[in-house]
């Protein structure tokens, strides 16, 4: 493989992101007296927020506050973060390291919005390491769609085809895949289903895995 940049999704991949929006979320729907499943859960993983705001319709009702929903699981995220931190995922920082020690560009492709996903790579010491960023502000369709990731390649100066794109969401490895790139999955909360398995150029079970892939 002639690999020269490698693009990095976000929540999921890098960080333990997921469970703990599904963990904070859960309470806040849970007081309106709303039941709340992981597995329902899962359906908005990887998903913009015009593809989620239906879904939580569906569950909750045609009448429920979406907005007013998000900006109690924003506050609830930031008073997590700032006392905690983010949750950062086996092998980030050693793959991190070892793709700028071999001079390969990063890139961030991510269906979360400029701002918070600048926020999550501040606090959590990744921002330097990037290159690019792509976020959903960005490009006017996001994944399933190859938009995200052709940005990047473009961003980092690459063709898609020197690019590895590392995803763990279904509709990232979509994505990822249509835009011609080397796709590697690396499963959070969603294992690889038959559709996207030969969308996948390997299936891996930890960012340092990857290390021996490039």
């Amino acid at each position: 493989m002639d690999i020269y940049g490698v693009v990095f999704d976000m929540d999921g991949l890098m960080f333990d992101t997921e469970t703990l929006t599904y963990e904070l979320q859960k309470p806040i729907l849970e007081q309106k007296g709303i039941t709340y499943t992981l597995d329902w859960y899962k359906q908005t993983v990887g998903k913009r927020i015009e593809d989620i705001v239906p879904l939580f319709k569906e569950l909750c009702g045609d009448s429920f506050d979406y907005e007013g929903f998000r900006v109690q699981c924003r506050e609830a995220y930031k008073k997590y973060t700032d006392e905690h931190g983010v949750p950062i995922k086996d092998g980030l920082f050693e793959l991190l390291d070892y793709l700028k020690e071999k001079n390969i560009k990063i890139a961030l492709a991510t269906s979360t919005t400029e701002p918070s996903a600048a926020r999550t790579l501040k606090i959590s010491g990744t921002l330097p390491y990037f290159d690019a960023l792509v976020c959903a502000d960005d490009v006017k369709r996001g994944k399933p769609h190859p938009d995200p990731f052709i940005k990047a390649a473009e961003k980092l100066g690459l063709n898609p085809e020197n690019c590895l794109a590392l995803e763990d969401s279904i509709n990232g490895i979509k994505s990822a895949y249509s835009a011609g790139m080397v796709t590697v999955m690396v499963p959070d909360l969603i294992e690889p289903t038959e559709e996207i398995k030969p969308m996948c150029y390997k299936i891996l079970n930890t960012l340092n895995d990857v290390i021996t892939l490039i």
